[in-house]
């Protein structure tokens, strides 16, 4: 048994992704950069920590999740904190401007391939690697599973006229809509077990997915604030920065 807590950052090789890991690493993890294409891992596994390993993980590829299950079990025998980041904005074409973007992912014309590419990666993805790696989780002394989702997909704060950011939901909205109720689902399903359940909003953060926001230093402090939570620690939160955000 591998004696360092060991966690899987999925989509970690640039981004949120990258600085949770980089976070957790010195907060004394052994930290998994879940990466969907291994080179891109390996390009900056080395500065996330010494600890630190590229784990080969395409969240929407069985035979991948099944793979990097293998290797974890093999390797370390548990996992202590599983991060679900991997994500994408939209499943069109790159060069769009984020207006485009916006527009053709409405829900009343989105194409419907697109909006099947956001539901794999966002919905399906998440529950595959949690699935996966659930037996993993079991083996720990105390687990957390943090999907990172988005205020945006609150359908209390979408149901609030005065609320300006309503105006924008879309297909990347509603996909975070279906990861909150997958997260509560879960919590409610793993209450009773060490096994810890939360969904975490990082904020408007400048990525690929997006031109406008705070550093991606700002944005991983609440994951792994949460990640950091004692055994003791409730389940089925869904947070930002500033608190509690209602689902």
């Amino acid at each position: 048994m591998h004696n360092k807590p060991v966690a899987l950052v999925t989509g970690a090789n640039k981004g949120i992704g990258l600085q949770i890991a980089k976070d957790l690493a010195q907060q004394g993890f052994a930290v998994l950069v879940g990466s969907r294409r291994f080179e891109a891992g390996e390009s900056v596994v080395h500065s996330v920590g010494p600890d630190a390993r590229t784990i080969p993980l395409d969240v929407t590829d069985e035979t991948s999740i099944a793979k990097a299950e293998k290797r974890i079990r093999e390797t370390y025998g548990r996992l202590d904190v599983l991060v679900n980041n991997a994500g994408v904005g939209h499943g069109g074409d790159p060069t769009r401007s984020n207006a485009q973007i916006m527009a053709e992912t409405r829900l009343s014309v989105v194409d419907l391939d697109e909006l099947r590419t956001v539901f794999a990666t966002n919905v399906f993805g998440v529950v595959a690697v949690t699935q996966a790696m659930l037996p993993l989780l079991r083996e720990a002394p105390a687990a957390k599973i943090i999907n990172i989702s988005s205020a945006t997909g609150s359908l209390t704060l979408n149901s609030d006229p005065s609320n300006p950011v309503r105006q924008y939901t879309s297909t990347y909205t509603a996909s975070k809509s279906a990861l909150n109720a997958i997260t509560q689902a879960l919590a409610i399903e793993l209450e009773g077990t060490r096994i810890k359940v939360h969904a975490v909003c990082p904020g408007l953060t400048a990525t690929d997915m997006s031109e406008y926001g705070g550093s991606v230093e700002e944005a991983a402090r609440e994951p792994v604030r949460v990640a950091l939570l004692g055994s003791d620690s409730g389940t089925g939160t869904f947070s930002n920065a500033q608190g509690a955000l209602p689902w």
